[in-house]
């Protein structure tokens, strides 16, 4: 089994050199697809020996299907930059190259926030199929939480180790990409047809918060526990207010 690994970036020079470190003991070719990062994002891939090309963005979705058509591998292992594979997961996958098994692969992500890896708050165990044949997968989702479309027929194996994902440094950035995700899923829903009452963002922020705080165990993280509960209950609030609004001015 040959493995390319796969990268859309931008402005990402403060992980990617991680990132592309990590995969170099397991894979056999690295591809960075950049969306024209204004920082030296694509200067150090290039310097760690990974292919890049830099085009417009186009999309979750459509930026992945464009970069993996570029792959030459048997199979693809997509990463995203700020994510890397830790020593025990890098085992599993030379083990897996050996065995030449015709199988997806699933990780287990750990993220890292604010510095703490993050054991509970819904966010762990966070287990996403990145390791796939090359031929007969394809991402899809127009807006955002793109998934991986493969052969039904084909068995699914979770491998050891862990994906170390450093998702944010400090609260504010947080609190920005949630914001983000917000508004493209409110999006997602409108082009579905859905609305939303007017109790519906507060309700569901309320109904957010106490699940990730306390029935997923987010009391246990401390602090930080404490930061995902709420940023998470706030963006359920944006997020439906912002589908209330667009709901608002096209029935005008």
């Amino acid at each position: 089994m040959t493995i390319s690994a796969t990268i859309i970036t931008l402005n990402e020079e403060r992980n990617i050199a991680r990132c592309i470190q990590s995969l170099l003991p397991v894979v056999d070719e690295i591809l960075v697809l950049d969306a024209h990062s204004s920082d030296r994002t694509v200067e150090i891939a290039t310097s760690f020996g990974a292919k890049v090309s830099v085009r417009d963005w186009a999309g979750y979705s459509a930026s992945k299907n464009e970069i993996n058509a570029q792959a030459s591998c048997d199979y693809i292992l997509s990463i995203d930059a700020d994510e890397a594979l830790d020593e025990l997961l890098q085992k599993e996958i030379i083990r897996i190259k050996k065995s030449d098994e015709n199988k997806v692969f699933s990780l287990n992500r750990r993220t890292n926030y604010c510095g703490k890896w993050i054991r509970h708050s819904g966010w762990y165990p966070d287990v996403k199929v990145r390791l796939f044949p090359r031929i007969g997968s394809r991402w899809v989702g127009e807006f955002v939480h793109e998934e991986l479309a493969f052969e039904q027929t084909l068995d699914v194996e979770q491998l050891g180790g862990h994906l170390e994902h450093y998702s944010y440094y400090n609260v504010v950035e947080h609190r920005q990409r949630a914001d983000k995700y917000s508004m493209l899923t409110a999006k997602k829903l409108f082009e579905q047809g859905k609305n939303a009452g007017v109790l519906k963002p507060y309700l569901s922020a309320a109904g957010r918060f106490f699940a990730m705080y306390v029935i997923k165990l987010g009391i246990l993280d401390g602090a930080m526990g404490w930061k995902i509960a709420t940023i998470s209950a706030a963006s359920n609030v944006l997020k439906y207010k912002e589908l209330r609004r667009l709901n608002r001015e096209n029935a005008a």
